[in-house]
């Protein structure tokens, strides 16, 4: 299977994908640069990781000492010598401005290429690979990076309160101005603004809150 992708010089790529990256839903946001993936589930991570010379993880899924998905990730990615990388984030709950600036951190401080993955590598990967090509290319790449939650081949269906991931590039671009969305987000981010904004488009419901570090999960040795 093929997927068409648009490099940082702006060129269109093919790449054929072999049947474990689909089977990961893994693709390349910039070739040779940077990629976007699902959980490895089932043992196969190292063979997707060698296979595209992966030299680090970045987890969108939070630390989880204890869960076995984490332990399994954590101990590949140490064995094999690749860089690992965690970071919270909620598709259902608008992130605090030390969780953006902690994705945009890992961007610029792991080696390359780097993976970024989460769950489905559908949601909270959508809006890491676009928000990574806006802090790479600057505005001139804003329809590539929304074109990263494209249904296909993406697999990006999202659920009422996931809305806002999408929505979240418009309303920088809104208020950003001239600025980087990096300069932007450290001067002037606050996630009660973004709240009021989607409100005020009609998206009350294309979220389910602000982020609370009191809800996250207590992991245990049989989380999944």
């Amino acid at each position: 299977m093929f997927s068409a992708i648009s490099g940082d010089s702006g060129y269109i790529f093919i790449v054929m994908r072999t049947p474990l990256e689909i089977f990961y839903n893994f693709h390349w946001i910039v070739p040779g640069g940077a990629a976007r993936s699902a959980q490895a589930y089932v043992g196969l991570l190292p063979s997707l990781l060698k296979g595209n010379d992966i030299a680090s993880v970045i987890n969108l899924r939070g630390s989880k000492p204890g869960w076995r998905w984490w332990d399994y990730e954590t101990a590949v990615c140490a064995r094999l010598g690749i860089a690992h990388r965690d970071v919270r984030f909620n598709s259902r709950r608008l992130p605090t401005r030390a969780m953006l600036l902690d994705l945009l951190a890992a961007f610029d401080d792991l080696p390359r290429p780097f993976l970024v993955k989460c769950s489905g590598g559908q949601d909270r990967t959508s809006f890491a690979a676009a928000l990574y090509l806006l802090h790479s290319r600057g505005w001139s790449a804003r329809a590539d990076a929304e074109a990263q939650f494209a249904r296909w081949p993406y697999l990006h269906w999202p659920k009422q309160q996931q809305r806002w991931l999408k929505a979240f590039f418009s309303y920088v671009a809104e208020q950003a101005g001239r600025r980087s969305i990096r300069d932007w987000i450290s001067a002037e981010y606050e996630p009660a603004r973004f709240k009021a904004w989607l409100e005020g488009r009609g998206l009350a419901d294309g979220f389910r809150g602000l982020h609370d570090p009191a809800r996250e999960p207590v992991a245990g040795p049989h989380a999944p």
